[in-house]
C-alpha cells in the first residue's frame, strides 16, 4: 500500500520541479569561460606576438642608431647626433650595419610580446573591476605585463645590442654571441640589466598604457564619428602619443641598460658594479648629466611609430579573432 502511494505520488508530473538554467546555456561550449573581452588568451598572445615582431623589425635601424649613441665615449661613435651616428654606421659597415642583431630581435620579440599582451589583458580583467576606463588598472596591468615579458626578452635584447655595436671580428652572429658570453661571462651576463630594464619599463609601460587608453577616450570625445568603430587612425594616434611620451621620460634608465648590456664590447669599458646608482655616476663622470639623455631623439622616433604600428596591428588581430570567434560560435550553436 505504501509502495503504491509512493509510485502514484511520483507519477504526477506536477510534482517534478524543473532545474532553472541560465540564459543561453550551452554546456558543450563551457570551455569559453577562459575568455576575456570576447577572446581566448591564446588569441591575445598570437595578436601580440605578431604585432610586437612587426613593430621591432620595422623600426630596427632606428634602434641601432640609438644603441650606438648610448654607448658612452669609448666606442667608435663619439658624437651624440643622430645624423653623425647614422653616417658613421654607414661608413664603417654599410647599410647592413643598421640590421646587425635583427636575428636576436626576431627570436625575442615574438615570445616576449605574446607574454606581454596576454598578461596585460589578464591583469586588466582582474584589476579593472568591470570599469573599462580605469586608468589606474591599465597602468598597474602594464607593470605586471612588463615584469613578465622582460624576463623573456632581456637575454635576447642583450645579444641584440652587442651585435649592434660589435663588428664581425667580435661576434659572427647570434649563436656565436651566446656561446662566447656563456663561456667568458657566465649565464648571469644575460640578465645583468634585468633589474634596470624592469625599473625602466615599469614606469614606461605604466605611462604608455595609461596614455594610450586616455588618448583613445579623448579622441572619442573630440570626434565620436572617427572613433566610433575603433578605427585604425585612433589606435595609431593613441599609440604614437603614448610611445613618444613614455620614451622620453625613461631615457636615462635606457642609457643605464645599454651600458650594462654592452660593457666590454667594441671598446666600451667594463663596469666595476652593476648597481644602478654606480652606473649613473660613471655616466655622469664621463659625459655629464647630458649623458643620461643620450639617444632620446632616436628613442622617441623609434617608440612613436613603433607603438602606432604595434597597437594598430594588435587591435586588428583582436578584430580578426572576434570575427573568427563569431563565425565559430554560430556554427557550434546551430
Amino acid at each position: 500500500m505504501a509502495a503504491e502511494a509512493t509510485t502514484t505520488k511520483f507519477q504526477n508530473p506536477a510534482d517534478f520541479r524543473s532545474v532553472p538554467q541560465p540564459p543561453d546555456f550551452h554546456p558543450e561550449i563551457s570551455v569559453m569561460e577562459s575568455q576575456h573581452d570576447g577572446l581566448h588568451f591564446w588569441q591575445f598572445m598570437i595578436a601580440g606576438s605578431i604585432a610586437g615582431s612587426v613593430e621591432h623589425m620595422a623600426m630596427f635601424p632606428v634602434d641601432t642608431i640609438k644603441t650606438h649613441m648610448q654607448a658612452i665615449r669609448s666606442c667608435p661613435i663619439q658624437s651624440v647626433g643622430v645624423r653623425q651616428a647614422l653616417k658613421s654606421i654607414l661608413k664603417t659597415e654599410g647599410p647592413s650595419g643598421l640590421y646587425r642583431g635583427i636575428g636576436a630581435m626576431g627570436l625575442g620579440a615574438g615570445p616576449a610580446h605574446a607574454v606581454y599582451f596576454s598578461v596585460y589583458e589578464a591583469s586588466k580583467k582582474f584589476f579593472s573591476g568591470g570599469n573599462p576606463n580605469n586608468s589606474a588598472a591599465h597602468a598597474v596591468s602594464g607593470v605586471f605585463a612588463t615584469v613578465a615579458s622582460d624576463a623573456v626578452f632581456t637575454p635576447m635584447d642583450m645579444v641584440k645590442q652587442r651585435l649592434q655595436l660589435g663588428n664581425n671580428s667580435t661576434y659572427t652572429g647570434v649563436r656565436d654571441c651566446i656561446k662566447k658570453v656563456l663561456r667568458e661571462e657566465g649565464f648571469g651576463a644575460f640578465y645583468a640589466s634585468y633589474r634596470t630594464t624592469v625599473l625602466m619599463n615599469a614606469p614606461f609601460t605604466a605611462v604608455h598604457f595609461a596614455t594610450y587608453e586616455a588618448t583613445k577616450r579623448a579622441l572619442s570625445e573630440i570626434s565620436p564619428e572617427i572613433a566610433s568603430d575603433e578605427s585604425l587612425i585612433v589606435h595609431a594616434t593613441a599609440g604614437a602619443v603614448a610611445g613618444a611620451s613614455a620614451a622620453v621620460i625613461t631615457t636615462p634608465l635606457d642609457v643605464v641598460k645599454t651600458q650594462l648590456q654592452c660593457q666590454g664590447v667594441c671598446g666600451c669599458d667594463r663596469l666595476k658594479s652593476s648597481n644602478i646608482r654606480d652606473v649613473i655616476q660613471t655616466i655622469v663622470k664621463k659625459d655629464g648629466y647630458r649623458g643620461l639623455m643620450r639617444g632620446w631623439i632616436p628613442r622617441m622616433l623609434f617608440h612613436a611609430p613603433a607603438a602606432a604600428i604595434c597597437w594598430s596591428m594588435y587591435e586588428a588581430g583582436k578584430t580578426f579573432f572576434h570575427e573568427l570567434n563569431g563565425s565559430s560560435d554560430g556554427s557550434i550553436i546551430t
